[in-house]
């Protein structure tokens, strides 16, 4: 899983990466100061009463910068402050149902808060790779039985899929138009299937309805328990884009583009398989099987193909969906039990990559 080379490469390097406070980006952040590196994150402060930034004190072991993407002038004057080499960009309103209930606030942060990042970019000569995250939903889904390749038709029904389609035309604009001119500057946008870890406690997402409900007593209630998705641990995507941000560093014109990180075929599982897991894993909990009540539409097949990851970067999930599943139950079950969430994520940072950080 190339870690000693990623940990000697970030090891003194300068990292922006907006959306630190959330939960993917908490992991990145973790992982990117376990490695060496010198962090600097912007994002807003986290929206759930638990999080795993706070739990992990990074707020007292990176620079945090407390700011909206949508404030190009405080956005852009921190990454001219701090002189990065390597931008990550992943702050985003990231829920699709929350999507429907504001759509306005979902366009202004995932597209004019992105075009903020960019242009920002764009004016900060020290920035040498930037790996723009989007989603697996960017694309235009047809519910069919394979995965999605990097060239697909791009589109959304529901607004927040729509606002990640616009967000890679708005990346492709730029590149074409500005970034490929730069020869120090590489960048590619990536796309992700649908992670689970520990220190997920957002509303609407499989494992922090799990926990809630485990912690309540109540049933785990399952609205489309058949649809599937590529579940993947957080830590898989995250290592496909440090491993691309360092080939952008290196040769700068010959890794840009899009990239699909997520499971192969086999793994994709469906809502009910992944809550079955957890509470087998968890050893507490029941699943109850609902009637959905709302009226919004959410699609019920995604898969993605990740045959350029795999052949051209040499990366390949390390975990299967079991694996993936238990780890996430049991770093939930270690913290109600008492554990330090700081002392459990670096555990499985280490179990993951098979060897300490």
């Amino acid at each position: 899983m190339h870690t000693n080379f990623l940990t000697n490469f970030f090891n003194g390097k300068k990292v922006f990466i907006t959306g630190h406070t959330g939960f993917k980006g908490s992991w990145l952040a973790f992982l990117l100061k376990e490695m060496g590196a010198n962090v600097m994150g912007f994002a807003l402060p986290p929206t759930t009463k638990v999080s795993h930034f706070d739990l992990l004190s990074l707020n007292k072991k990176i620079q945090h910068v407390e700011g909206d993407i949508r404030d190009a002038s405080l956005l852009t004057n921190t990454l001219n402050e701090f002189q990065p080499e390597f931008v990550f960009h992943l702050a985003a309103q990231a829920l699709v149902r929350s999507s429907y209930n504001d759509p306005p606030s979902t366009f202004s942060t995932n597209i004019i808060g992105s075009v903020n990042v960019l242009e920002a970019v764009r004016n900060c000569e020290s920035i040498r790779s930037l790996v723009y995250i989007t989603s697996d939903k960017c694309y235009e889904n047809v519910e069919w039985i394979w995965g999605y390749r990097e060239n697909d038709r791009l589109g959304g029904r529901d607004p927040y899929s729509a606002s990640k389609a616009a967000a890679e035309i708005v990346f492709s604009s730029y590149d074409r138009s500005f970034f490929e001119y730069r020869k120090s500057l590489g960048a590619a946008t990536v796309r992700a299937g649908n992670v689970i870890g520990g220190g997920d406690w957002a509303m609407d997402r499989i494992i922090p309805d799990c926990i809630r409900a485990i912690e309540k007593g109540e049933p785990i209630r399952l609205r489309n328990p058949n649809a599937t998705r590529p579940w993947q641990h957080v830590l898989e995507p995250i290592t496909g884009y440090l491993l691309l941000s360092t080939k952008l560093y290196e040769e700068p014109k010959q890794w840009g583009g899009s990239w699909n990180f997520g499971p192969p075929a086999s793994e994709v599982r469906s809502v009910k398989n992944v809550a079955e897991g957890f509470v087998n894993y968890f050893g507490k909990g029941h699943i109850e099987i609902v009637k959905s009540q709302s009226k919004v539409h959410e699609a019920s097949l995604l898969q993605l193909n990740c045959d350029k990851a795999n052949q051209l970067l040499d990366w390949y999930p390390r975990w299967c969906i079991e694996e993936t599943v238990q780890a996430t139950a049991l770093w939930y079950k270690s913290l109600i039990s008492g554990g330090k969430a700081e002392e459990i994520t670096r555990n499985q940072i280490n179990a993951f990559f098979q060897e300490p950080i």
